[in-house]
């Protein structure tokens, strides 16, 4: 299943202007979306999530389109069929570990119950070893717990991509190795495609069978394909 984006997003913020301004497209089960701080990265992750309306552009996943400007498609985060895990892991702090997790399978704003007992919520808690802390908030958690309980939240619906900002970066480096080691077996059990944007080489080396580098908004063709582990490399495509 292919990611086929090309967006044009001007952005302004305390005087400033940003221009993001690529396109790109993949059909690797790993891509990584890498570069310096600030060249839109999380722009465009949060764009191909449908957080982020572009002013103009297309993207496509597969044979669906998710935004046209041009047929004004717009379809929205919720039906885009995405699990996402945000930088910071956005976990709800009032909320315990399993709730959190069930949080993904509500509709609208409501709380799921402390005790929830969804069948696919107890199935993420025990994949992710997480059912002796299922009542425990978030400040009570390890930070590998907590990234965990994001990962859960995001794969709880089943999604049919995974895309995940910076996943590591909260981490500390000797928990970082051991969550790559983590991500990987999961990714290899549950065989769908996933978006990672990083500055970190280590995540680049591990999980960038597919590489588009951005600066300035714009894809580089500095952006090296070279196979992670046993993974062989595909053609980048960037205009």
């Amino acid at each position: 299943m292919s990611f086929d984006v090309a967006l044009h997003k001007r952005v302004r913020s305390d005087g400033r202007e940003f221009v993001l301004d690529l396109q790109f497209k993949t059909d690797a089960r790993r891509t990584v979306i890498y570069g310096p701080s600030g060249a839109g990265k999380t722009l465009t992750l949060q764009a191909i999530a449908g957080l982020l309306t572009p002013d103009q552009g297309r993207i496509a996943f597969g044979d669906d389109v998710l935004f046209d400007s041009a047929a004004r498609i717009n379809l929205p985060a919720r039906s885009r069929g995405f699990g996402y895990l945000f930088q910071d892991y956005a976990l709800f702090p009032r909320l315990n570990v399993r709730q959190n997790i069930g949080f993904g399978l509500q509709r609208g704003w409501l709380n799921p119950p402390r005790r929830t007992a969804q069948e696919a919520v107890a199935h993420w808690l025990n994949v992710f070893e997480l059912t002796e802390v299922a009542g425990q908030r978030p400040h009570e958690l390890s930070g590998g717990q907590r990234q965990r309980t994001a990962l859960a939240r995001a794969l709880v619906n089943q999604p049919r991509a995974l895309l995940l900002d910076e996943p590591f970066s909260a981490l500390d480096p000797e928990l970082r190795d051991r969550m790559r080691d983590e991500l990987e077996r999961l990714l290899d059990r549950i065989d769908i495609p996933m978006l990672m944007i990083t500055h970190d080489p280590a995540d680049l080396a591990r999980f960038g069978q597919h590489r588009v580098m951005l600066r300035a908004g714009m894809v580089s063709p500095e952006a090296s394909n070279v196979a992670s582990n046993s993974h062989q490399p595909t053609e980048l495509k960037a205009v």
